[in-house]
Order: structure tokens, then C-alpha cells, then sequence
């Protein structure tokens, strides 16, 4: 059905123009001018061409559709996409009324939007010249942008780039690619074929696929990762895989991150020359579900050298969901682990060989006026083999642990926000900061039980002040936070193991960020130990620093954590409505 003010018919073909109309599957489409050949079945527009699909938007400058060849062409095409709904909307009616829709048409680029955590869903494409041919769309080069307000902070060109729409989902694929910074920084990367379906929302997932990072104690330091496409494993199920390359390693053409051959896994490790196969090293995991159970297997390999297998291998798997219990909804996991590193204060890591076991969480977060809170409940029940607290020997023993841990922050000064909507005006945040002064408190409880009816069991207690000032606007110096937590805990008994051993019983959190100039922000925070009769008095025993790049709709940071000497490079693209 095709409407306008002005509209005549010759040789069966019909003009018209002046706010065109044209209704075709509870789709409604609006142009300036229009042409369409009755008896060849093909219909060109020009002019402010405007399409709505649900919560899919298109511009275009010029189209044609032929509805015989089902081919056609959208010139300087521009589009909203929301990837949450695209399957949806294009598989269903459109609901877009005909009054609503010519009284408002809705706007691609957005004067204000706001910043949605966790979850990237609206982008914006556009492309100079799009062909459909029957089955496939393609262009030979398109542009993708999660900055909905439109600036040039950030782009991704696709080259030669396909779509190929089928029932229930749309595959895409493309040859080499760039991710554009500031029309200045070119990146290439390769997309891959990707899959949106109704029970995958993640095809645009642009996480970084290179990763660079140092671990000084499985890789010997520096060290290069390309995550490869997922492989399906039936239909709920999604195998990841990580090649790495272990640059310091082979540089110094020696490694340290293994024991002496026929020696114990839990012998002090032993220097020895490299071969081809310690160049490599191997991160996957398996993610999905098996029936309503979510389930997350991870695995690490740090040399392909067959017989330090026993040694490179790491693993943990995990099931779970959530259940009802005690009148309330609790997070129940499943879980079993093959040497899993453990952090734990001033004692450091230390090695947990076997476990397997039982663990039941619930969160709760909720505000008592200005005063936020928020309390955990735990309880866990397992088995494990891992080293003694005064020995690297290993010892077995079950664990049935209680911990209850509340936290409260209590606003002393709060700058109020008018409006969570930013605009260009925020050039480095995703939204707006809220400046105040807070003090925070922590109370936590927690008990566990050994065989032989050994347990270790502690009170603890923590105040202590936070401080947010600045817009982050200003060119140099306009945020800064402060947080400072003490934290002592009234402890007795001991732990058989040295992983969950509460050894610091007076300690304190610091963290320290602080805007330099533009984008550029230095992040700190680390825990200190005040424990007087600790061999490790007056030291951080957990730190890490980073520098940040931030910008509103990205940020790219390196960081370095000191004390287990593991570091890393940190990219993040932010979502906006």
C-alpha cells in the first residue's frame, strides 16, 4: 500500500511524492519520492528514507527493491540496532503504529544517552552502498559504532563484510578488519563468521581477542594469547580456546615454573633448559548448560612438553543455579578443582592438589535511606589435598565452613546528580561521577571445621572513610578517590591448610585513583599488613597498579599486581540507551 499528497500513474508506473507512505509487512516506510513499476515489479525512493522495525531504525539516502530477483541496493545507509530484540523484531510484525509514526520519527544519533553496565546491546551502523541479493547482504566496507552520541571516539570497519539472514538467526562474516580510535589509532583484527540467535546475543561481542599478560610463576613473564572462534558442543554448550606464546620464556631460553622431573609436584621448583614445546602454552574453557545447571570447566596448560604434563596442567570445574532455601533464594555451585593457586595474604600461594565440594551463597543488596548495605551468607562443605599449613606436604581433610559478612555505607556529604543522561560534554566517563564523603563499615563472622576436631574461627571489625571528588571534564587533575579500611579480626584455632590459614589479623585496604591529564587516569589500591606479630609487618601483601586510557564509550589500561607478580592489558567497550 503506497500513500502520498501527490502521486500519478503512466505506463503502468507510479509517482509519487511528498511524505510517501508505503505499508508492506506491518512494516511502514516513509521517502520523499517514489517510483515503482507495476509490471516489473521494482520500486526505487529517494529522500530522507526513514524505516522502523520494532527497535531496529534505518535512514537511507536512496533504495531499490526488486520484488521478483529479490535483489536490490540502500544508499548512505544508517541504522540503530539493538541486539537484544533483532531476531524478534525481524521475525515478527512490526508494532510501529501509522499516527505514532508520522507524528515522530525517531532519531539515530542521540543528544544524551545513558550508560548501561554490564551489557552492550545498541549500536549504530552505517555504510556507504549495501547490495541484497536474495539470501545475502554485502558490503564492501561498513562501520559499526557503540557511541550512540556520535563522535569519532571510537569505529569498527568491516571489510568486505556479508550477512546471510535465516530463520531465527543471522550469520555474519568478513575478511580483515580495524578497530578505529579517534579517526587516529588503526587496529586490525580478524571478526570471523559469527551467529545472533535467540539464545546468543554475544556475535558482537568485540572483547578483545589478542591478550597480552605476564605471569611470572606458570610462564616465566611476558606472554602473547589469541582467543579463537567458540566451537559448539551441541546446542548448549561452548568450547573456548587460548593459544599463548611465552615470549620471556623463550627469550631467556630457560624456565623456572616446574619442578625437577620424578620429584613431587609440590617440590621447590627447578631452572632447566627449553625445548620447542615450552614455547606454548594453552587457556580454554567449556561454558554453557546441562539440563538448568549452569556449567563452567576451565583449563590451563603451561608447556606442551608431554612429560611435564602432571605439571603444567591446572583445572577447575563448576555446576550451578539458583535454589530455594530457608524462605530464600540461595546460589548453590558444585565444584571440583585439580591444582587451583591460592592467594592468601602474607602466607602467599600455595597449592591446592584435589577438591571437591559443596558451596551455598546468598547476596542481598538493598538501601535504608541514603545508607547503603549489603550482607553475604556462605556455607561450604568439601574435600581437599593441600599443603599443610607449616609444610609443603600435602594433607587431606573435609571443610564445613560458615561465613556471614555485612557491609554498610553511610553517606557523610553527596554531591547530588541532576540527571543520569551524559552528553558530548563527557568526553572521558560513560556517566556522571557522584562526588561525597562516606564512611564505610564491615562486620564478618566465620567458622571452619577440620577433621580431628581441629577449626579456626574469627570476629572482625572495619571503619573507615571513602572520598570522590571531581567531574573527570577538566583536562588535568578533576577526579580523585580515596578509600582507607582497616580491618582486625579476633581469631583462634588454625586451619590444617596454609590456603585458608587467617594469618593477618590487622590489616588495611588502600586504593588511590587519580585523573592526570585527559583521558589518561593512574589506578592504585593494596592491602597492608599491621599485624605486629606477623614476620610480614609494615607490607602490602596484595597490591596492584594500573594505567588507564578512558574514554566515554571505551577505555584500554595496562596493570601490574606486584605481589604475585601477574599483570595484564585491559580493554572494555561501554553500552549505552
Amino acid at each position: 500500500l503506497i500513500e502520498s499528497k501527490v502521486q500519478s500513474e503512466k505506463n503502468n508506473i507510479l509517482y509519487a511524492e511528498d511524505d510517501v507512505i508505503i505499508r508492506y509487512k506491518g512494516n511502514i516506510i516513509k521517502v520523499d519520492k517514489l517510483l515503482f513499476n507495476k509490471k516489473t515489479k521494482v520500486l526505487k525512493a529517494e529522500g530522507n528514507i526513514h524505516l522502523k522495525i520494532n527497535n531496529q531504525i534505518f535512514k537511507a539516502d536512496e533504495v531499490e527493491y526488486d520484488f521478483v530477483k529479490r535483489t536490490g541496493y540502500f544508499k548512505n545507509l544508517l541504522g540503530f540496532i539493538n541486539l537484544d530484540s533483532i531476531i524478534s523484531d525481524f521475525d515478527s510484525k512490526s508494532k510501529v503504529s501509522y499516527e505514532n509514526f508520522l507524528s515522530k520519527i525517531p532519531s539515530i544519533q542521540k543528544d544524551k544517552v545513558v550508560y548501561t553496565p554490564q551489557k552492550l546491546t545498541n549500536w549504530i551502523f552505517s555504510t556507504k552502498y549495501i547490495k541484497i541479493d536474495q539470501e545475502k547482504w554485502s558490503s564492501k566496507k561498513a562501520f559499526l559504532t557503540n557511541d550512540l552520541l556520535d563522535t569519532n571516539q571510537i569505529k569498527i570497519q568491516f571489510n568486505q563484510f556479508e550477512v546471510y539472514p535465516a530463520t531465527d538467526k543471522f550469520n555474519f562474516k568478513s575478511k580483515i578488519n580495524y578497530l578505529i580510535l579517534e579517526d587516529k589509532v588503526t587496529i586490525p583484527f580478524w571478526f570471523g563468521n559469527r551467529t545472533i540467535d535467540k539464545n546468543s546475543k554475544e556475535a558482537f561481542s568485540f572483547q578483545n581477542r589478542w591478550n597480552t599478560g605476564y605471569d611470572e610463576f606458570n610462564k616465566d613473564g611476558f606472554f602473547i594469547g589469541r582467543k579463537l572462534n567458540s566451537i559448539e558442543i551441541g546446542n548448549k554448550l561452548a568450547l573456548n580456546i587460548e593459544p599463548q606464546f611465552l615470549i620471556q620464556r623463550i627469550l631467556k631460553g630457560k624456565t623456572k615454573s616446574f619442578v625437577q622431573r620424578n620429584y613431587s609436584i609440590n617440590s621447590p621448583k627447578f631452572q632447566r633448559n627449553i625445548s620447542l614445546s615450552d614455547y606454548f602454552a594453552l587457556s580454554s574453557s567449556i561454558k554453557g548448560k546441562i539440563n538448568d545447571w549452569d556449567l563452567k570447566i576451565t583449563k590451563e596448560l603451561y608447556s606442551f612438553d608431554l612429560n611435564e604434563f602432571a605439571n603444567a596442567f591446572r583445572s577447575r570445574g563448576e555446576l550451578s543455579k539458583e535454589i530455594k532455601l530457608f524462605n530464600g533464594v540461595f546460589f548453590s555451585r558444585v565444584f571440583g578443582a585439580y591444582r587451583e593457586r591460592v592467594w592468601n595474604g602474607s602466607i602467599g600461594e600455595s597449592e591446592v592438589y584435589k577438591a571437591y565440594g559443596l558451596q551455598l551463597d546468598q547476596a542481598n543488596n538493598w538501601e535504608d535511606g541514603s545508607v547503603k548495605k549489603n550482607q553475604t551468607i556462605t556455607f561450604g562443605l568439601a574435600n581437599y589435598e593441600a599443603e599443610e599449613l607449616n609444610s609443603a606436604v600435602f594433607a587431606k581433610s573435609y571443610k564445613g565452613s560458615i561465613n556471614y559478612q555485612f557491609n554498610q555505607k553511610v553517606p557523610l556529604y553527596e554531591k547530588k546528580i541532576d540527571s543520569e543522561y551524559i552528553n558530548k560534554l563527557f568526553e572521558y566517563i560513560p556517566r556522571p561521577i557522584r562526588q561525597g564523603i562516606y564512611i564505610n563499615s564491615k562486620i564478618a563472622i566465620n567458622y571452619s571445621l577440620y577433621k580431628n576436631d581441629n577449626s579456626q574461627q574469627y570476629l572482625g571489625f572495619g571503619l573507615g572513610p571513602e572520598m570522590i571528588i571531581g567531574n573527570y571534564k577538566k583536562k588535568f587533575f578533576d577526579y580523585t578517590y580515596i578509600k582507607i579500611q582497616p580491618f582486625y579480626k579476633f581469631k583462634s584455632g588454625n586451619s590444617i591448610f596454609k590456603f585458608d590459614q587467617v594469618s593477618d589479623k590487622f590489616t588495611m585496604d588502600l586504593n588511590f585513583d587519580q585523573h592526570l591529564i585527559g583521558p589518561w587516569l593512574i589506578e592504585t589500591k593494596g592491602t597492608i599488613n599491621l599485624d605486629k606479630e606477623s614476620n610480614h609487618f609494615g607490607e602490602f601483601i596484595n597490591s596492584r597498579i594500573g594505567i588507564n586510557f578512558k574514554k566515554r564509550s571505551y577505555s584500554v589500561g595496562v596493570f601490574y599486581q606486584p605481589h604475585n607478580q601477574a599483570g595484564g592489558i585491559n580493554f572494555n567497550l561501554n553500552g549505552f540507551k
